[in-house]
Protein backbone atom coordinates (compact mmCIF):
# COMPACT_ATOMS: atom_id res chain seq x y z
CA UNK A 1 0.00 0.00 0.00
CA UNK A 2 1.31 3.79 -1.12
CA UNK A 3 3.29 5.05 1.94
CA UNK A 4 0.71 8.47 1.84
CA UNK A 5 -2.29 5.90 2.53
CA UNK A 6 -0.46 4.84 5.02
CA UNK A 7 0.39 8.05 7.02
CA UNK A 8 -2.98 9.20 6.70
CA UNK A 9 -4.16 5.72 8.20
CA UNK A 10 -1.45 5.65 10.99
CA UNK A 11 -2.82 9.46 11.71
CA UNK A 12 -5.95 8.26 12.28
CA UNK A 13 -5.45 5.82 14.34
CA UNK A 14 -3.82 7.47 16.89
CA UNK A 15 -6.31 10.18 17.50
CA UNK A 16 -9.83 9.45 18.71
CA UNK A 17 -12.31 10.28 15.74
CA UNK A 18 -14.45 7.66 14.81
CA UNK A 19 -13.95 5.11 12.08
CA UNK A 20 -16.57 3.98 10.08
CA UNK A 21 -16.88 1.00 7.77
CA UNK A 22 -19.65 1.36 5.02
CA UNK A 23 -19.95 -2.09 3.04
CA UNK A 24 -21.76 -3.26 0.66
CA UNK A 25 -22.37 -6.34 -2.19
CA UNK A 26 -18.78 -6.27 -3.35
CA UNK A 27 -17.53 -7.46 -0.37
CA UNK A 28 -19.76 -11.02 0.13
CA UNK A 29 -19.41 -11.21 -3.84
CA UNK A 30 -15.73 -12.51 -2.60
CA UNK A 31 -17.35 -15.09 -0.69
CA UNK A 32 -19.52 -16.34 -3.29
CA UNK A 33 -23.08 -14.71 -2.35
CA UNK A 34 -24.02 -13.58 -6.23
CA UNK A 35 -24.65 -9.37 -6.37
CA UNK A 36 -28.36 -9.05 -6.03
CA UNK A 37 -28.92 -7.29 -9.26
CA UNK A 38 -27.18 -9.95 -11.08
CA UNK A 39 -28.55 -13.20 -13.22
CA UNK A 40 -28.92 -15.09 -9.57
CA UNK A 41 -30.97 -12.42 -8.51
CA UNK A 42 -34.21 -12.71 -11.21
CA UNK A 43 -37.01 -15.05 -10.51
CA UNK A 44 -39.28 -16.59 -12.79
CA UNK A 45 -42.96 -17.07 -11.78
CA UNK A 46 -44.82 -18.93 -14.46
CA UNK A 47 -43.35 -18.08 -18.00
CA UNK A 48 -43.04 -14.57 -16.67
CA UNK A 49 -38.96 -13.24 -15.62
CA UNK A 50 -39.26 -10.52 -12.38
CA UNK A 51 -36.49 -8.46 -11.72
CA UNK A 52 -34.87 -7.86 -8.64
CA UNK A 53 -36.58 -4.49 -8.09
CA UNK A 54 -40.38 -5.93 -8.64
CA UNK A 55 -39.64 -8.79 -6.68
CA UNK A 56 -38.45 -7.02 -3.51
CA UNK A 57 -41.48 -4.85 -3.16
CA UNK A 58 -44.40 -4.55 -0.75
CA UNK A 59 -46.90 -4.80 -3.27
CA UNK A 60 -45.35 -8.10 -4.75
CA UNK A 61 -45.56 -9.36 -1.59
CA UNK A 62 -48.75 -7.91 -1.06
CA UNK A 63 -49.65 -9.38 -4.40
CA UNK A 64 -47.56 -13.17 -4.15
CA UNK A 65 -46.42 -13.52 -0.56
CA UNK A 66 -45.37 -17.20 -1.20
CA UNK A 67 -43.39 -16.59 -4.39
CA UNK A 68 -41.43 -13.38 -2.44
CA UNK A 69 -40.60 -16.11 0.37
CA UNK A 70 -39.47 -18.50 -1.97
CA UNK A 71 -37.00 -16.18 -3.53
CA UNK A 72 -36.08 -14.75 -0.04
CA UNK A 73 -35.25 -18.34 1.12
CA UNK A 74 -33.53 -19.30 -1.66
CA UNK A 75 -31.18 -16.45 -1.14
CA UNK A 76 -31.03 -17.02 2.46
CA UNK A 77 -29.61 -20.51 1.72
CA UNK A 78 -26.86 -18.79 -0.85
CA UNK A 79 -25.98 -16.95 2.08
CA UNK A 80 -25.81 -19.47 4.88
CA UNK A 81 -23.45 -21.77 2.39
CA UNK A 82 -20.82 -18.55 2.13
CA UNK A 83 -18.10 -18.66 4.59
CA UNK A 84 -15.90 -14.99 5.82
CA UNK A 85 -13.46 -14.08 3.86
CA UNK A 86 -10.50 -11.87 5.09
CA UNK A 87 -12.04 -8.68 4.30
CA UNK A 88 -14.87 -9.74 7.04
CA UNK A 89 -11.99 -10.67 9.40
CA UNK A 90 -10.02 -7.63 9.04
CA UNK A 91 -12.88 -5.55 9.91
CA UNK A 92 -13.72 -7.97 13.10
CA UNK A 93 -10.19 -6.99 14.01
CA UNK A 94 -10.56 -3.45 13.49
CA UNK A 95 -13.82 -3.34 15.39
CA UNK A 96 -12.06 -4.99 18.76
CA UNK A 97 -8.74 -2.39 18.47
CA UNK A 98 -10.32 0.60 18.14
CA UNK A 99 -13.78 -0.49 20.34
CA UNK A 100 -16.62 2.26 20.58
CA UNK A 101 -14.62 4.24 18.01
CA UNK A 102 -15.47 2.01 15.86
CA UNK A 103 -19.03 1.72 13.47
CA UNK A 104 -20.05 -0.64 10.47
CA UNK A 105 -22.76 -0.01 7.87
CA UNK A 106 -23.67 -2.66 5.99
CA UNK A 107 -26.22 -3.29 3.32
CA UNK A 108 -25.72 -6.48 2.81
CA UNK A 109 -28.51 -8.60 4.43
CA UNK A 110 -26.90 -12.12 4.77
CA UNK A 111 -25.04 -11.78 8.10
CA UNK A 112 -22.01 -12.56 7.43
CA UNK A 113 -20.52 -9.58 9.60
CA UNK A 114 -22.60 -10.92 12.43
CA UNK A 115 -21.10 -14.33 11.48
CA UNK A 116 -17.35 -13.39 11.50
CA UNK A 117 -17.25 -11.72 14.88
CA UNK A 118 -18.54 -8.23 14.46
CA UNK A 119 -21.04 -7.44 17.44
CA UNK A 120 -24.93 -6.81 16.91
CA UNK A 121 -24.03 -3.15 18.87
CA UNK A 122 -21.92 -2.12 16.20
CA UNK A 123 -22.76 -3.21 13.27
CA UNK A 124 -25.67 -1.44 11.77
CA UNK A 125 -27.74 -3.75 9.24
CA UNK A 126 -29.39 -0.96 7.18
CA UNK A 127 -31.31 -2.97 4.71
CA UNK A 128 -32.24 -5.80 7.28
CA UNK A 129 -31.29 -9.70 7.42
CA UNK A 130 -32.31 -12.23 5.43
CA UNK A 131 -31.89 -14.74 8.46
CA UNK A 132 -35.53 -13.08 9.76
CA UNK A 133 -38.94 -12.07 9.78
CA UNK A 134 -41.33 -9.20 11.65
CA UNK A 135 -45.03 -9.15 11.29
CA UNK A 136 -46.49 -8.17 7.96
CA UNK A 137 -49.22 -5.80 9.69
CA UNK A 138 -46.76 -4.34 12.12
CA UNK A 139 -48.89 -5.57 15.32
CA UNK A 140 -45.15 -5.37 16.99
CA UNK A 141 -41.76 -3.85 16.07
CA UNK A 142 -40.80 -7.56 17.31
CA UNK A 143 -38.14 -8.88 14.58
CA UNK A 144 -37.80 -12.81 14.94
CA UNK A 145 -35.36 -15.61 13.44
CA UNK A 146 -36.91 -17.72 10.77
CA UNK A 147 -38.11 -20.77 12.44
CA UNK A 148 -35.37 -23.82 12.56
CA UNK A 149 -37.96 -26.20 10.65
CA UNK A 150 -38.17 -23.91 7.93
CA UNK A 151 -35.46 -24.74 5.56
CA UNK A 152 -33.70 -22.60 2.87
CA UNK A 153 -35.13 -23.31 -0.71
CA UNK A 154 -34.21 -24.26 -4.22
CA UNK A 155 -35.36 -22.53 -7.37
CA UNK A 156 -37.47 -25.55 -7.71
CA UNK A 157 -39.17 -26.13 -4.10
CA UNK A 158 -42.58 -24.51 -3.24
CA UNK A 159 -43.50 -23.68 0.27
CA UNK A 160 -45.36 -26.15 2.39
CA UNK A 161 -48.09 -26.19 4.78
CA UNK A 162 -45.55 -25.84 7.70
CA UNK A 163 -43.35 -23.26 6.08
CA UNK A 164 -46.79 -21.27 5.87
CA UNK A 165 -47.81 -22.23 9.30
CA UNK A 166 -43.76 -21.45 10.65
CA UNK A 167 -43.97 -18.05 8.62
CA UNK A 168 -46.32 -16.31 11.09
CA UNK A 169 -46.34 -13.29 13.03
CA UNK A 170 -45.82 -15.57 16.75
CA UNK A 171 -48.20 -12.97 18.17
CA UNK A 172 -51.08 -11.95 15.84
CA UNK A 173 -50.91 -15.13 13.24
CA UNK A 174 -50.70 -12.64 10.56
CA UNK A 175 -48.42 -13.99 7.84
CA UNK A 176 -44.96 -13.03 8.77
CA UNK A 177 -42.41 -11.03 6.02
CA UNK A 178 -38.80 -11.03 5.43
CA UNK A 179 -36.73 -8.72 7.63
CA UNK A 180 -36.03 -6.68 4.44
CA UNK A 181 -36.12 -3.44 2.99
CA UNK A 182 -37.69 -3.23 0.14
CA UNK A 183 -37.97 -1.43 -2.69
CA UNK A 184 -41.37 0.25 -2.41
CA UNK A 185 -40.30 1.09 1.39
CA UNK A 186 -38.37 3.53 3.19
CA UNK A 187 -35.68 3.96 5.96
CA UNK A 188 -36.81 4.19 9.66
CA UNK A 189 -34.78 3.83 13.03
CA UNK A 190 -35.87 0.99 14.33
CA UNK A 191 -35.61 -1.44 12.05
CA UNK A 192 -32.61 0.43 9.80
CA UNK A 193 -30.57 2.53 12.11
CA UNK A 194 -31.51 5.28 9.76
CA UNK A 195 -30.96 8.25 12.15
CA UNK A 196 -27.79 5.87 14.09
CA UNK A 197 -26.00 5.93 10.31
CA UNK A 198 -26.04 9.62 9.84
CA UNK A 199 -25.17 10.11 13.54
CA UNK A 200 -22.38 8.19 13.21
CA UNK A 201 -20.93 10.03 10.01
CA UNK A 202 -21.21 13.11 11.85
CA UNK A 203 -18.74 11.69 13.89
CA UNK A 204 -16.44 9.97 11.81
CA UNK A 205 -13.02 10.83 10.83
CA UNK A 206 -12.33 7.94 7.91
CA UNK A 207 -14.76 6.32 6.34
CA UNK A 208 -13.93 3.29 4.61
CA UNK A 209 -16.42 2.49 1.59
CA UNK A 210 -16.04 -0.91 0.69
CA UNK A 211 -17.38 -3.04 -2.00
CA UNK A 212 -20.60 -0.54 -3.12
CA UNK A 213 -21.58 1.54 -5.97
CA UNK A 214 -23.81 3.83 -4.22
CA UNK A 215 -27.01 2.82 -5.40
CA UNK A 216 -29.15 3.49 -2.47
CA UNK A 217 -30.27 6.48 -0.51
CA UNK A 218 -29.07 6.30 2.85
CA UNK A 219 -24.97 5.19 2.27
CA UNK A 220 -24.76 7.97 -0.37
CA UNK A 221 -26.05 10.65 2.42
CA UNK A 222 -23.78 9.15 5.03
CA UNK A 223 -20.67 9.41 2.24
CA UNK A 224 -21.73 13.14 1.60
CA UNK A 225 -22.05 14.26 5.45
CA UNK A 226 -18.69 12.77 5.97
CA UNK A 227 -17.12 14.51 2.76
CA UNK A 228 -18.91 17.87 4.01
CA UNK A 229 -17.45 17.69 7.57
CA UNK A 230 -13.70 17.04 5.48
CA UNK A 231 -13.53 13.94 7.11
CA UNK A 232 -11.28 11.15 5.39
CA UNK A 233 -12.97 8.73 2.76
CA UNK A 234 -10.95 5.72 1.34
CA UNK A 235 -12.95 3.91 -1.06
CA UNK A 236 -12.13 0.07 -1.84
CA UNK A 237 -13.48 -1.49 -5.03
CA UNK A 238 -12.88 -3.20 -7.68
CA UNK A 239 -14.08 -1.10 -10.49
CA UNK A 240 -13.99 2.88 -10.21
CA UNK A 241 -17.94 4.26 -8.71
CA UNK A 242 -19.32 7.47 -7.57
CA UNK A 243 -17.61 6.59 -4.15
CA UNK A 244 -14.26 6.31 -5.88
CA UNK A 245 -14.62 9.93 -7.70
CA UNK A 246 -16.35 11.09 -4.36
CA UNK A 247 -13.15 9.82 -2.00
CA UNK A 248 -10.77 11.01 -4.27
CA UNK A 249 -11.80 14.68 -4.22
CA UNK A 250 -12.22 14.59 -0.30
CA UNK A 251 -9.50 15.69 2.08
CA UNK A 252 -6.73 13.39 1.98
CA UNK A 253 -9.26 10.86 0.22
CA UNK A 254 -8.41 7.45 -2.35
CA UNK A 255 -9.51 5.27 -4.17
CA UNK A 256 -7.77 1.72 -3.53
CA UNK A 257 -8.63 -0.74 -7.03
CA UNK A 258 -8.24 -3.67 -5.49
CA UNK A 259 -9.87 -6.73 -4.17
CA UNK A 260 -11.50 -5.95 -0.24
CA UNK A 261 -10.13 -9.20 0.82
CA UNK A 262 -6.67 -8.30 0.46
CA UNK A 263 -7.13 -4.39 0.80
CA UNK A 264 -8.99 -4.22 4.05
CA UNK A 265 -5.63 -6.10 5.69
CA UNK A 266 -3.23 -4.12 4.56
CA UNK A 267 -5.49 -1.14 5.67
CA UNK A 268 -5.57 -2.99 9.17
CA UNK A 269 -1.91 -3.71 9.34
CA UNK A 270 -1.44 0.06 8.22
CA UNK A 271 -3.74 0.75 11.28
CA UNK A 272 -2.61 -1.06 14.26
CA UNK A 273 1.61 -1.40 13.60
CA UNK A 274 3.29 -1.26 16.63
Amino acid sequence: MQEKICSVLREIAAGTGRITALTGAGISAESGIPTFRGPEGYWTVGSKVYQPQEMATFHMFSQMPDEVWKWYLYRMGVCRKAEPNPGHLALVAMERHFGDRFTLITQNVDGLHLRSGNTLARTYQIHGNVDYMRCSLECSTIVYPIPEAVLPKSKEESLTETDRKNLRCPLCGARSRPHILLFDESYNEHHYHFHSSLKAAQETALLLVVGTAGATNLPNQVAREVYQRNGVIIDVNIEFNPFAKLAESSTRGFFIQEASASALPAILEAMTEG
